[in-house]
């Protein structure tokens, strides 16, 4: 956790891309969790709520977050499993003063998280996690006196009002009309706690996989991959559903099946869900990290759309989205956010737009099959202790352009780019390229890991 690097300021600590994340009792510890809890109801001052995955240490990690946010003066409130994208929205809406995800979202089943959530419900800014470390690493960090210790009370499921702002975004009567039928594979995550529900509110018929929250992930791994979703692509093709559906851990990502059980990679997902708001809205900003394939912006251009970038990490693209009042935004990796409902990434509202969109503009490979073609191919490289990225050695006389947003963005000529950048949660460097044809895009992506690997340290 130590050392991520960040283009706006110093190095953080502890907060990667998304929040704190570690294994359990080695990083991620239950002195840590309470300690930040002094910090983080030091810093809100105010009712703070709290809400974890399913995780096998969520209520060690919980009650020392918990503590620690009393023990600073903060009341709280224990929402007890939820997805992360339904306790921020309680978050705003009963105007607490932040709130806390236990949860290390797509990770091993021996990770854990911090997530801390903003009076607006988004992720705090890069500016109050820098301030939350000062204060994690003061010499000043005090518990209160024992006469303004804060108090804790249980809220009962918080799903309600939430999977209701769902539904008002949603053109319910033409979706109850489709007679849809969708496998949804929960991944024994928390999001089998409001989709379900919320298909259900739509009239979907729907076969539910893995919903049962097992902190342990029996059926197959958080992350939902190619790899990892071989039941759904079965489950899709045996039962003739149109459209099939896999969440991660906590619920804030959701991707996608065809109705011939075919993997829709998140950059298309993402682009079909931006024409379809384009549409609607006559064009409007999109906002997205500047890993995301060229694929969204071309595939809204036509119809008056354009996108801003950003760099890697949905606290700022949500930042982003108000600051511009973009229509739509999110990550390839099917985090995406919709500001009708909510600044933040939300795997339930996505999953349901995408049934709408299924239901009045026809199959999800009809629409893909529409779309630019584009071919992204993304590798790792271990990142050495110490290693900083010097765009010069890589080869930024090739380009005829280098964005700097995050980590070093190298764009050609012939319209394909290379983008090389620390990732914020691993010891990685990750490597992105894109090209019209996947074997461009492969072998661009070849050589600047060539090109790297040839300016690091030799073990």
């Amino acid at each position: 956790m130590a050392g991520i690097p960040d283009p706006a300021g110093p190095p953080r600590q502890l907060f990667g891309t998304n929040g704190i994340r570690g294994i359990v009792n080695e990083e991620m510890t239950v002195e840590l969790a309470l300690r930040m809890g002094l910090a983080v109801g030091g810093f809100l001052r105010g009712e703070v709520w709290i809400a974890t995955d399913a995780r096998l240490s969520n209520g060690m990690l919980k009650s020392a977050m918990a503590a620690g946010l009393m023990a600073a003066g903060a009341d709280v409130v224990d929402a007890g499993l939820a997805s992360t994208p339904a306790l921020q929205f309680v978050v705003r809406a009963v105007g607490a003063a932040g709130g806390v995800v236990i949860s290390a979202s797509h990770n091993p089943p021996e990770f854990n998280g911090i997530k801390v959530i903003a009076a607006d419900g988004t992720e705090v800014s890069r500016e109050d996690e820098r301030r939350l470390e000062a204060l994690y690493f003061g010499s000043d960090l005090r518990a209160v006196s024992w006469d303004r210790c804060g108090k804790l009370r249980s809220s009962g499921d918080i799903h309600g009002p939430y999977e209701r702002s769902i539904l008002s975004q949603l053109d319910v009567a033409a979706v109850r009309a489709a007679e849809l039928c969708v496998v949804l594979d929960c991944g024994n995550g928390v999001g089998g706690l409001a989709t379900p529900r919320i298909l259900a509110e739509l009239g979907v018929e729907t076969i539910a996989l893995n919903a049962q929250p097992d902190g342990t992930f029996p059926a197959h791994p958080s992350e939902p991959t190619p790899e990892h979703l071989g039941g759904l692509f079965d489950a899709v093709k045996e039962s003739g559903a149109q459209l099939g559906i896999a969440h991660d851990g906590d619920a804030d990502r959701a991707v996608f099946v065809d109705e011939h059980g075919e993997y829709v990679l998140g950059d298309r997902s993402m682009a079909v869900l931006a024409q379809a708001l384009a549409r609607a809205h006559g064009g409007g900003l999109v906002v997205t990290p500047v890993s995301t394939s060229s694929i969204v912006e071309e595939a809204i251009r036509p119809l008056g759309g354009s996108v801003l970038y950003t760099e890697v990490g949905s606290p700022v693209v949500a930042r982003v989205m108000r600051e511009r009042g973009a229509i739509f935004g999110g990550e390839e990796n099917g985090g995406l956010i919709f500001p009708r409902h909510q600044y933040c990434r939300d795997g339930a509202m996505t999953a349901a737009k995408m049934v709408e969109v299924v239901a009045t503009a026809g199959p999800l490979s009809r629409l893909v099959a529409a779309l630019p073609e584009r071919h992204l191919v993304k590798l790792k490289e271990p990142r050495p202790p110490g290693w900083r990225l010097d765009p010069q050695a890589l080869g930024a006389d090739r380009a005829v352009k280098v964005d700097r947003t995050d980590g070093a963005k190298f764009y050609f000529s012939d319209g394909s780019w290379v983008l090389v950048r620390p990732s914020g949660t691993e010891p990685i460097i990750r490597i992105f390229a894109e090209a019209r044809t996947g074997a461009q895009a492969q072998a661009l992506a070849e050589e600047f890991r060539s090109r790297l690997r040839s300016t690091l340290p030799s073990p």
